[in-house]
């Protein structure tokens, strides 16, 4: 695999596929796989790679690391007026200073494990918010930390500082928005029914934009503290907030919320009292409960934990995350959302400056990711289109788990990543090459590979590799390339393709649009999965055609076959001495199936055609066309329509030995032997072919009355009766005996008895 300057990788599940197709052109023909774009994230890789708003794969901007706190987690992140950016980590409590130049260095380290919220004055002084100990604290020039406010909450989750000057301190627990004068007096400026306010931004008007959990509330908090809910959404958490004009002057805000499964199960918080798991969870029922407060952002997924988290309901579906944007009129609509990543921070664009046609132009909200993939996370960047006219841009994708924290200076975007912990910087212009590798593909059996396809424009270089383990190794062929025409690769059970792209000579970049790989997979033999034969008797035959209602009679052959696309059962009727075999069968290449049926007797081994070219799983045997004996039936699966003569392929299955016997018991009835009323009469029955099942006899016509044998168990080919019976009156009367066989042959006979 090409290894790029910077490993901005991320798995397909950065590139699979917005549409991703298996079309199969005729049974037993070639597949198709078949890449109509590359905007949702597979099980590949990304590097170098921006997937535009199209799904096509184009050069991204340059990223580079700037620094590495060489912590696990970023939490916080804010810019002062000189450039500067501090970034707030856990576990050990640290500030980080990146300096305009580039160069990173620790400002000081918070008695806190996590430094959860960043916020500067307008004199550019910074404050630190730590948890769990719940203090605010003010940071000199040289670093020092000062207590400037105890709220006595254990958690802060958000800073910042009105147009006053005055600073706004969001608490965890019990839903408290606190107001601090710079001289470090404290006021509660709200209460709300939510345990926690988890971000803070402002509006045109100096109204306070408040996020919330556990009720993913937006809330609008007046200067003088007056509560107003903007939104109620279906998630559990507000992640992050921003607040937009639009071209027309109306103001919108973007809320990033999360379901409450947004990451169940912390892979491991850096202290045992540091809070872990996903998404702010607590209890509002009183201010002096006891509550338990869990933060979405100590989530680090951890793969190989095995957790699967269920979906939540949000927006059109089943969501984890959701972007939604809230219009001054108070309608709502759902920008983005994912079953997959997990959102973590917004970053708007930039101010509009007057003659930056560069500013103007860039409108896009930038979000931060991480997403979940088979052995690991990767995070990546969004440019999400504020109106919601065009789907996001993959802007670009970095090595480490999630980007947390976003920020902009000196020109450039800065990525904060967490587990671990490093800053990343976006330059403009484009990077010279990357590439889109996918995912492996499946064939399900071994398949010989056709032409790969693809449409795009500029340099783009196709390679292919190819092996039979799930996971590429050693024993895999080599990369070769792949122009507009055969795979050369090795046919093998799993293939794996990458696009190389480059910018040319005149610093064009290239642009991937689309991309068809065909493949025969190995024909295997169709398989009968059962066979079964059903009671003697019982016939099936094809369902009638259906008469749809309303078309005419013209058009009754055309509906039928439009109506027949429905597979309908067979009817089960009666049929003197039927034999039905019904079965089971499949086709791992979707081939068409036909079916012959051949016998032979028990005691043999030639086997004789019965019936071929059948299409149906059944068949009734008429058994009066075969002797009385014994026979074995074989049904043949044969995949000939889809295949040439010599590729086609059989299964079969055999029944276990059927009697066909059409030919009624022997039944012999002896002298009546009458005392009285009293009459006993005796009979003989032998079949030369099968048991005998049961017997019945009748007075005059009367009902018929079952009979067991003499020896009180129908089961042999041979039995004797005894009718022992009272007559009614000394009136000649008629006695009838019927006999069946196993197979339904019935025997009858009858003798006159009259009273002495």
């Amino acid at each position: 695999m090409i290894k790029a300057r910077f490993s901005s990788t991320i798995p397909l599940t950065t590139v699979a596929i917005l549409t991703f197709l298996i079309v199969s052109v005729t049974a037993g023909g070639p597949l198709i796989w078949r890449f109509d774009g590359f905007a949702e994230v597979g099980k590949g890789e990304l590097c170098g790679v921006t997937i535009d708003s199209q799904g096509g794969a184009t050069l991204a901007p340059p990223v580079s690391e700037v620094f590495d706190t060489k912590q696990a987690y970023i939490w916080s992140s804010v810019v002062d007026g000189a450039g500067n950016i501090f970034f707030g980590t856990g576990s050990d409590g640290r500030i980080y200073r990146l300096t305009p130049g580039g160069q990173g260095t620790m400002l000081c380290q918070l008695p806190g494990l996590n430094v959860m919220a960043l916020a500067v004055d307008g004199r550019g002084e910074l404050f630190a918010a730590s948890s769990p100990d719940g203090k605010v604290y003010r940071i000199t020039a040289e670093g020092e930390p000062r207590v400037f406010f105890e709220p006595g909450a254990k958690y802060i989750w958000a800073l910042a500082f009105d147009p006053q000057g005055r600073l706004l301190v969001a608490t965890g627990e019990k839903g408290l928005l606190y107001r601090v004068t710079p001289e470090g007096t404290a006021t509660v400026l709200a209460t709300v029914s939510q345990s926690n306010l988890t971000t803070l931004r402002f509006d045109r008007a100096g109204n306070i934009i408040v996020g919330t959990d556990p009720g993913g509330m937006v809330l609008r908090i007046s200067p003088e503290g007056k509560v107003f809910t903007l939104f109620d959404s279906d998630q559990r958490e507000i992640r992050d907030l921003a607040v937009l004009s639009g071209p027309d002057g109306e103001e919108s805000i973007f809320a990033l919320a999360l379901a409450e499964s947004a990451g169940a199960g912390a892979a491991g918080s850096a202290a045992s009292n540091a809070p872990s798991g996903s998404g702010l969870s607590g209890s509002a029922t009183g201010l002096e409960s006891s509550v338990t407060v869990t933060l979405s952002d100590v989530q680090v997924i951890d793969a190989g934990a095995g957790t699967t988290p269920p979906p939540a309901t949000a927006g059109s579906g089943q969501a984890r995350t959701v972007l939604y944007r809230l219009n001054s009129d108070g309608a709502w609509q759902v920008i983005w959302e994912s079953r997959e990543a997990i959102g973590f921070s917004l970053l708007p664009p930039a101010p509009t400056r007057s003659g930056s046609a560069t500013e103007d132009r860039d409108r896009r909200l930038l979000l931060a990711l991480g997403q979940k993939i088979s052995g690991g996370e990767r995070g990546r960047i969004l440019a999400i289109d504020p109106e919601g006219q065009v789907d996001p841009v993959n802007l670009v994708t970095l090595p480490e788990g999630q980007v947390a924290r976003l920020a902009r200076a000196n020109g450039r975007i800065y990525a904060a990543s967490s587990n671990l912990g490093r800053i990343f910087a976006i330059a403009s212009g484009l990077v010279p090459e990357g590439t889109v590798t996918s995912g492996v593909l499946d064939s399900v059996h071994h398949a010989t590979w056709g032409e790969l396809a693809w449409r795009g424009a500029g340099s783009i270089e196709l390679q292919t590799r190819s092996g039979n383990t799930s996971n590429p190794d050693q024993t895999w062929s080599d990369w070769l390339s792949s122009r507009q025409g055969r795979i050369g690769s090795p046919a093998a059970r799993y293939l794996q393709w990458r696009a190389i792209l480059r910018r040319d000579a005149a610093g064009s970049s290239p642009r991937l649009r689309d991309l068809t790989i065909h493949y025969l997979p190995r024909n295997l033999p169709p398989r009968i999965g059962s066979l079964t034969v059903l009671p003697v008797g019982l016939a099936l035959q094809p369902p009638p055609p259906t008469l749809m209602e309303g078309v005419p009679a013209a058009l009754q052959n055309e509906a039928t076959v439009v109506s027949s696309s429905v597979t309908m059962p067979p009817r089960r009727v009666f049929q003197q001495g039927a034999l039905t075999l019904q079965w089971q069968a499949d086709d791992r290449n979707g081939d068409h199936l036909e079916y012959s049926i051949l016998y032979r007797l028990s005691a043999g081994t030639e086997l004789f055609s019965l019936r071929t070219g059948l299409r149906d799983t059944y068949f009734t045997i008429d058994s009066k066309d075969l002797p009385d004996e014994s026979y074995v039936f074989r049904v043949i699966a044969s995949d000939r329509q889809s295949n040439p003569p010599r590729q086609t392929l059989t299964g079969q299955r055999e029944t276990e030995t059927i009697i066909i016997d059409n030919t009624a018991p022997e039944l012999s009835l002896r002298p009546a032997e009458i005392s009285g009323l009293a009459v006993s009469i005796r009979a003989n029955v032998v079949d030369r072919t099968s048991t005998i099942r049961r017997a019945e006899y009748q007075i005059d016509g009367g009902a018929w009355i079952t009979v067991f044998p003499l020896d009180g168990l129908a089961d042999s080919r041979q039995e004797e009766f005894l009718l022992t019976l009272d007559l009614p009156d000394q009136r000649p009367h008629l006695v009838a005996l019927r006999v069946f066989d196993a197979n339904a042959n019935i025997a009858i006979a009858q003798t006159p008895v009259t009273a002495k």
